[in-house]
This record gives C-alpha cells, sequence and structure tokens, in this order.
C-alpha cells in the first residue's frame, strides 16, 4: 500500500468515526499537501510509518526504514510482520510480536530488529489496531524509529551493571541475584547446587613487582582459563581483586567438585606470559553444596568462604569442602595468629632438625632446621602447621631472623663437616637489611660461611630484578651456600639458574610426590622430569636435592635417577636438637632408608563416637580406623560377618558398608561405594543424603545444618540413639533415611 492509500485510509476511518473529527477539524490542508508533508517527515528520518493488512501482512513500510535494515523492500512487504522483525532482546524479556498483533491492542516503544539481519540495526515500533464503524479488524498503522546507537548504549552500559569489565565474567552484584534467584527456585524444587570461592596465592606479589597492568592481563588469563577448566553449566564470576567464585547447579558430588577444583588449581598454576615478563601464581579453592552447608545464599557463601579460608591455612594450592568443624578450626587459627607475637617474645619457637643425607654414601651432610612453636595452650605445634600460620603473617620477617640466628648458633657447636639449611621466607629476602642480617648471625655465632645453606624461593624472582642480583651476588660474596627451593614446581624458569650462583637444586615436593604414585607402572612422566633435572644441575655444577620421600619404590628410582642427596620419613623424621646432636657427635651418622619408618598421619584423628544403623535400630560405636574403601569400629558385641550397617558419619554422610572382619566387640567394614579426599588429606562420602529427606524421615537433629534445619521450619518427631557399647539399640520413629541410603548414594 503507497503512502497516499495509507493516507486515505486513514482519512477514511476519520471520517467514518465522528468522535474523532475534533482531531482534524481546525485542518486547512489538502490530501495532497499532507501527503508531501509525511513524505518530506519520512526522508528527513524523523519518522517513518507501517501499516499491516487484516491478516498481518506488512501492507506499507517507509523506505527509508528497509534502507536502514539492509533488506529490499519487495522482500518485505506482503510478509507476515511477525516473521519480518524479531525481539532485538535475546533474553527474553520482551513479549513476542506475533502475540502483540494477535491481540489486537496498541503498543508503543518495542524494539525490534529484522529477522534477516539479527546484528543488524534496531528499530522501536510503535503500533495501534484500525477498526471500521462496524468493529471489523483492517490492519494496524504505526510509526518506527532508528534507535540503533541508543540500544547498543543502553545495553553496554547495563552489561558493565552485571559485568566485570576486566575479564567479562559476572561481577559480584551479578552473582549475588544469581546465586540468590537460583537458591530460592532449588530450595522449592529440592535441588542440590554447589558454590566455590577462589582466591589467587602471590598474586598481589605479581601486582607489586610487574605493575598493575601486568596484574590485569594476568586476571584476563586467569578468567580465560577459569572457562576452560570447567567444561559444564556454571555461573562464573569475579568478586572484585583476585577473589572469584563459580556456581554449580545440580551438582553435590563431591568427588566430581573435588576433581574440577583439582583442574582449576593445575591450570592456574601454570606460567603465564605477560608483557612485563613471565610469571607464576596459584590458587585455593573452598566448596559449599546447598542444602547441606546452608540454604541461603548467605549461609552458602559463608560456608564457602570458611572453607577456602581453611584451604589456604592448609598450606594453599588446595581445595577444602566446607564441614561444620572449621568455624571452630577458623577461630583457632585466628587466635594462634594473634599469639604468635607473644610465643616469639616469651621464647616459645624452637627448632627441630631433619637430615639431608648424601644417596650414595648414607651419610648426614646437613640438618636442615625446621621451625616449631610450644604454644601454651595448644602444646607443641609442628613445623608443617606452624608454616601454614606463619605464611602471610606481619611477624614472617621477625621469625625468619630469629631463626637464622638459632641455627647458627646451634651449628656452631657441630662437626665441621655438617652443615645447617635454613629456609628463607620472600618478605625476610626482599629486606634491605637481609644479608647484613645474615653477616651478624655467623659472626655472633663464629661459623663459617660455607657451613650456612639459604633454601630460596623463586618467588623472590618476581621482586625488583636488579635488587634480587644485588642480594644474591653479596650473599655469594659472603660465602654462603644457596639451594634454589621447589625446583619443577610448573613454573621454574632456567633464567633464575643462570642468574644465581645456586650450589643445589631442590626437587618440588609436588614433583616427587606424583612421581611416587606412579613408580610401580614403570618410569612416570614425573621421573622423566627429575631424570631431566639431574642432568640439568649436572651440567651446571649443581647438587640435587629430593625431600618427602616415603616409600623404599620412590627412593630406589630417584637414586636411579642420579638424585645426589636425599630426605625424607623413609630416612628420618624432624627431631629435637638434643636428639640429633647426639647422633652426628659420633664418627660420622649414616642413615639406611628402612620400609619400618613411616611418615606422620596427616590426616586429621579418627578415634570418635559414630552411629551405625541396622534395620531400624540405631548403635553408637567407636570409628578407630578410616579407608577410602571401609573403617574399622569397636563397641558392638560379636557382630555376623556380612551384616550390612549404614555408617552415619555426622552431616547426612551415610555409606552403606558390609562386615567382612569381626573380632568380639571390633568390627572391620567395607563401603559399597569408596570415599573420596576432601582436600586437606581426609575422607568423605561422595555424596550426602539430602536435608529435606532427613526432615521427612524424622532424622536427629545433628544430622542438619543449622540453616537447613531453620529453613524446612523444625522436624516434627527426631530419632534416637543407641546406647554406646551395648547390643540393644534404640528404635528410630518413621526411621526411613536408614533404608533409602543406598538409594541416595546411587
Amino acid at each position: 500500500m503507497p503512502l497516499k492509500g495509507l493516507l486515505s485510509s486513514r482519512s477514511g476511518n476519520i471520517a467514518a468515526n465522528p468522535g474523532a473529527r475534533g482531531a482534524g477539524a481546525g485542518s486547512s490542508l489538502s490530501d495532497a499537501q499532507k501527503l508531501a508533508m509525511l513524505e518530506d517527515l519520512e526522508r528527513s528520518g524523523l519518522g517513518w510509518f507501517w501499516a499491516s493488512d487484516t491478516d498481518g501482512r506488512l501492507a506499507y513500510l517507509s523506505a527509508t526504514i528497509a534502507e536502514r535494515l539492509d533488506v529490499p523492500i519487495d522482500e518485505l512487504v506482503g510478509h507476515p510482520v511477525a516473521q519480518i522483525f524479531q525481539p532485538a532482546a535475546s533474553d527474553g524479556r520482551e513479549k513476542p510480536l506475533a502475540l502483540r498483533l494477535g491481540a489486537h491492542k496498541a503498543f508503543t516503544g518495542l524494539a525490534v530488529r529484522a529477522a534477516r539481519r539479527p546484528d543488524g540495526a534496531v528499530l522501536r515500533l510503535a503500533g495501534h489496531p484500525v477498526f471500521e464503524p462496524s468493529g471489523r479488524f483492517l490492519g494496524f498503522r504505526g510509526t518506527g524509529a532508528d534507535i540503533t546507537e541508543e540500544w547498543y548504549r543502553e545495553e553496554e552500559t547495563e552489561r558493565l551493571a552485571k559485568f566485570d569489565s576486566l575479564t567479562g565474567l559476572a561481577n559480584r552484584h551479578r552473582m549475588a541475584q544469581f546465586i540468590e534467584s537460583t537458591l530460592t527456585a532449588f530450595r522449592a524444587a529440592k535441588r542440590n547446587c554447589a558454590v566455590m570461592m577462589l582466591d589467587l596465592d602471590r598474586f598481589k606479589q605479581v601486582n607489586d613487582t610487574l605493575g598493575h597492568a601486568a596484574g590485569d592481563e594476568l586476571l584476563k588469563q586467569v578468567a580465560d582459563r577459569l572457562k576452560r577448566a570447567i567444561d559444564r553449566e556454571c555461573e562464573i564470576g569475579r568478586l572484585g581483586g583476585d577473589e572469584f567464585q563459580v556456581m554449580l547447579p545440580d551438582l553435590d558430588d563431591r568427588g566430581v567438585l573435588g576433581e574440577i577444583a583439582m583442574k582449576v588449581i593445575a591450570m592456574l598454576k601454570q606460567p603465564y606470559s605477560l608483557a612485563e615478563g613471565r610469571c607464576v601464581i596459584g590458587s585455593s579453592v573452598g566448596i559449599a553444596i546447598a542444602p547441606h552447608d546452608g540454604v541461603t545464599r548467605e549461609e552458602v557463601v559463608r560456608s564457602a568462604d570458611l572453607a577456602l579460608y581453611a584451604a589456604k591455612n592448609g598450606g594453599r594450592g588446595q581445595f577444602r569442602f566446607y564441614s561444620g568443624e572449621l568455624e571452630n578450626e577458623t577461630i583457632f587459627r585466628r587466635r594462634l595468629e594473634a599469639d604468635l607475637g607473644t610465643g616469639l617474645s616469651e621464647n616459645q619457637l624452637f627448632v627441630k632438625y631433619q637430615p639431608v643425607i648424601e644417596a650414595k654414601s648414607g651419610k648426614v651432610t646437613t640438618l636442615e632446621a625446621k621451625i616449631c612453636w610450644n604454644h601454651s595452650q595448644r602444646g607443641e605445634i609442628d613445623e608443617e602447621e606452624f608454616a601454614s600460620i606463619l605464611d602471610g603473617s606481619s611477624l614472617v620477617g621477625d621469625v625468619g631472623r630469629w631463626a637464622i640466628r638459632e641455627a647458627c648458633s646451634h651449628a656452631a657447636l657441630w662437626p665441621e663437616s655438617v652443615r645447617v639449611a635454613i629456609g628463607v621466607p620472600v618478605a625476610l629476602f626482599s629486606e634491605q637489611g637481609f644479608v647484613d642480617t645474615v653477616a651478624e648471625a655467623l659472626s655472633e655465632a663464629d661459623l663459617p660461611a660455607n657451613r650456612v645453606e639459604l633454601g630460596i624461593s623463586e618467588a623472590v624472582f618476581f621482586g625488583d630484578a636488579n635488587e634480587v642480583d644485588r642480594t644474591l651476588g653479596r650473599l655469594f660474596k659472603l660465602g654462603v651456600r644457596l639451594t634454589l627451593d621447589e625446583f619443577g614446581s610448573g613454573y621454574s624458569s632456567l633464567a633464575y639458574l643462570r642468574r644465581a650462583p645456586f650450589d643445589t637444586i631442590r626437587i618440588d615436593s609436588r614433583l616427587v610426590a606424583e612421581a611416587d604414585r606412579e613408580t610401580n607402572g614403570g618410569e612416570s612422566r614425573e621421573l622423566g622430569l627429575v631424570r631431566a633435572i639431574v642432568a640439568l644441575a649436572g651440567a651446571l655444577g649443581m647438587d640435587t636435592l629430593a625431600g618427602g620421600i616415603e616409600t623404599m619404590s620412590l627412593n630406589h628410582a630417584l637414586t636411579e635417577c642420579g638424585i645426589g642427596f636425599v630426605q625424607g620419613p623413609i630416612y628420618y623424621e624432624a627431631a629435637p636438637r638434643e636428639t640429633v646432636e647426639a647422633e652426628i657427635m659420633g664418627e660420622g651418622w649414616r642413615i639406611d632408608p628402612s620400609s619400618d619408618r613411616t611418615a606422620r598421619a596427616r590426616r586429621r584423628t579418627v578415634l570418635r563416637k559414630i552411629n551405625v544403623i541396622h534395620d531400624d535400630h540405631s548403635y553408637e560405636v567407636t570409628l578407630r580406623n578410616l579407608s577410602r574403601t571401609g573403617a574399622l569400629i569397636q563397641g558392638l558385641m560379636d557382630v555376623p560377618k556380612g551384616t550390612q550397617f549404614v555408617v552415619d558419619l555426622g552431616g547426612g554422610q551415610l555409606a552403606v558398608a558390609t562386615v567382612t572382619r569381626t573380632n568380639g566387640d571390633t568390627q572391620g567394614l567395607e563401603f559399597e561405594q569408596h570415599l573420596v579426599d576432601d582436600g586437606s588429606g581426609g575422607l568423605v562420602t561422595r555424596n550426602r543424603v539430602s536435608p529435606y529427606a532427613l526432615a521427612a524421615a524424622g532424622a536427629p537433629l545433628a544430622a542438619l545444618s543449622p540453616g537447613s534445619y531453620k529453613a524446612m521450619g523444625g522436624m516434627s518427631r527426631q530419632g534416637g540413639h543407641g546406647e554406646g557399647g551395648h547390643g540393644e539399640g534404640q528404635s528410630i520413629p518413621q526411621f526411613g533415611y536408614a533404608k533409602s541410603a543406598r538409594a541416595e548414594q546411587a
């Protein structure tokens, strides 16, 4: 329909509608003048028009609109309007045009694009229905305007309000809204949802040494790696700084979540190439699962935060699941950090020593200092836990200086053939007076410099290159020996070896541990790397050291690779000063590896009370031993082999188990489904019984998290617990959750 026809149709409609005459009663323009005015208006771009017929087909369209849409007008006119245009927004916020047209009601402000040009111009359409006096629908008449620039400007503004401008990930506000809405919907549908909190390790060092531009580029690369690492439906956000958050709907399998967390940690610790230089960081991950660890956003995020804090305290580069114990653990850890100053001033710190042995001769050549703490209330805090407390503390420099003086004073009393090794924190190495501190300690102890080995982390090279080289040069002139710690951790650079006069390369403990897991199947990739490092060190005239050796097979494999010096539980654990001094004062201390020596357990004690369930009865027993495949319990007399129990490990952790051996009041159990790592050396069930199912079955309150219990409004009945050590259990009313444990595990 041409514009003249459109005008005639409009005029006829007015003439037929007396109520509309007043609108044009004062007009003195002829139809030809009106037509010319409308055509001028179209050409100017100030106003465009469209019309449809009774069947919804496009009857008229201003030529200028067709030009803006980049579609020939003859391919538009005569086609259904609802097929020509589609809503510009792709998020489903706009009601489809077909519904608006089918309702025969006026509309305004509808943003559309040409269906054939989804990335083209954006128009704002308005339209109103036209009817005959009899009420018969004639079609729509309307206007259009090009709002492309305005649309993209508003879209960018909206995007910036929801997404991080640096990484393109969701921002804090969007993540909060998304988690809130998801958990609300999932609570009604009784579905699971996992939230991960991630924090980058050593990111501040990159920012401080390479600059903020390098830090920004690093964050972009981290975001890209996160997207690649998590290859399933999820929402990833950057909350600010170096803190990230991931929400994974419909996932409560802690085995799968642990695998995802380890993949993220492994990918993020690989080297990054930036314009300002090469750098390496790490990451720690905390995981919480709704509804087990909370049902509201605040509860779940707080649980994930506590798990992240525990992962960082555990040595970084780890993941942790939330558990009810973490809150007390976190409070206690903060108290320990606050007490550290008192411990230093009141001489509560002390040093243990672990021998370093020459692999070929078995001779002890060095004693490595390990700082421990005799806490006034906690008792002895070993070197591993103390290191995690000290990490990031403002007192790291003070403790480091104390350790150097203390170790030098001890070594002065040892035979000249035995050196002392001391690890140097990055913060202490970067201090202006560090070399003077070492020189003063040597002078005070009257100890030759060549009897001191300083362990230097690769992280010191992230600092100012000139300052680092100057400090290393002064240490070399002083005469102390230097060891490059944790070489082969995934970011080692040959440039470090060329720049610094290192005497020894200590192979990364994680590489050694991985090699230990692979030694039974021939030479692994990790052993190949060890062999290459040994060859490199030999070419550069350096010694090699591997620590943390726990098995005879690994020890044999490492010595076959040509490792020069070894250390670990299979040789000797860290021991008090008096113990090692009594050994080295003889003719010469030699230590052979022994399979009788075992590493200290790094897991939490499992000597605790739990419940086991048989039929409709619950019995309290003592859990004495726990492994991936089974457990040892004590407290029930003469239980036959083959008896099936549901082992309640707390917090909805139910494991179906069968008695495989029995002796009096002690039974060995084998789990139907193996336990999985909790990220900190402990074990957990792969799945937990849903708190919704527990509440419906009348489970004990102890099985529910506070948040879950509150959200479900309490329970109408509470199950009983059996008397510990007796053969008679207490019947649990409406007991269903034990019988459903097998189904929940499936």
